[in-house]
């Protein structure tokens, strides 16, 4: 029995160490998954958030009246048919329906050149920009580079821009 209980005391200090070890191991092992889960909760937001740069021309329209109807954005690539003619002349035609007071428009792989926009709240729905008995505009509409409509429509010339192939942000703002 005393030889038993000798082996048993000099085996103990022997496993004790090894659980220790283990321990030991084990602490380290989960303080660094702790570390990590912690790491990758701590930056989650920042992927989770950051857009990515989507390589096209992007288009922000701040001042969107009301959520009736829809709102057009035109790409024109020639001033053939620039802006009236959307539906059959614009290289690109982006349309959504109106849900907000800001709303955007993307075209993506456009290839690099000069372009022009031509953007209509159609609030009617009817597929063009509504006139009153005068010929005044009475739905939202904007151009690309600030140009104005005075009598008539501003020219694709007024309206261009230049595109290098990466991503551009533009804003037009509706006149309505």
């Amino acid at each position: 029995m005393r030889k038993i209980r000798r082996e048993l005391t000099h085996q103990e200090p022997s496993v004790g160490v090894t659980a220790r070890q283990l321990l030991a191991r084990h602490s380290i092992v989960v303080g660094c998954v702790v570390f990590s889960a912690v790491m990758m909760i701590a930056t989650f937001p920042a992927f989770v958030l950051a857009q990515p740069s989507c390589h096209g021309i992007h288009v922000t329209i701040p001042n969107v009246r009301n959520s009736a109807g829809n709102v057009a954005c035109a790409l024109f690539e020639s001033p053939a048919g620039y802006p009236t003619e959307f539906l059959h002349s614009a290289t690109n035609i982006v349309m959504m329906k109106a849900r907000d007071s800001q709303e955007r428009c993307h075209f993506l792989d456009i290839s690099p050149g000069t372009y022009a926009l031509a953007v209509i709240h159609d609030e009617n729905v009817d597929g063009k920009l509504a006139t009153n008995f005068l010929g005044i505009p009475t739905e939202g509409y904007g151009f690309s580079s600030g140009a104005k409509a005075t009598m008539s429509a501003p020219s694709f010339e007024a309206a261009r821009f230049s595109y290098n192939g990466q991503s551009l942000d533009l804003t037009i703002k509706l006149n309505y």
